[in-house]
């Protein structure tokens, strides 16, 4: 299966009056990452963007298990998890020094927006097998397509 790592550096506005990362920011963190595992497959999402495609958030958890603070290096490893006719979830767990500290997933749809607004549609076998597939020829041989 196919898995990203984005780092992050945890800035002083993410934090509050305690000094903890605010919960909001690892929303955040999930969305910056799913971008980026877009990025790793060569299929940004302004690229989908061009072509009315848009992954709009459909459910979202997130459980903490241990607190963040500023000035810390985190990494923010993204997989697949289930993927239905119309939908991608995405896991993400939160590491710290190799120790993960927070896990979670989004839920996303795979839509088109059209002039009459938005409709979910099937998600594309070629885009299925590069968000599944982990071996370079393969990926080579899905965007060569």
């Amino acid at each position: 299966m196919r898995e990203n790592e984005h780092k992050i550096m945890i800035e002083f506005g993410e934090t509050d009056g305690a000094g903890i990362v605010y919960f909001p920011n690892y929303l955040k963190w999930f969305d910056n990452a799913t971008h980026q595992f877009f990025r790793s497959m060569n299929l940004p999402l302004s690229q989908l963007k061009e072509k009315n495609i848009i992954l709009p958030l459909i459910d979202v958890r997130c459980t903490f298990e241990k607190p963040l603070h500023e000035d810390q290096w985190i990494v923010v490893k993204t997989t697949v998890g289930k993927m239905s006719t119309k939908t991608i979830q995405f896991i993400h767990e939160i590491f710290l020094n190799g120790e993960r500290v927070s896990y979670g997933y989004e839920l996303r749809g795979w839509v088109l927006k059209g002039e009459n607004g938005i409709a979910a549609q099937p998600i594309p076998e070629e885009i299925r097998e590069l968000m599944t597939c982990d071996d370079v020829v393969n990926k080579k041989e899905v965007l060569s397509r």
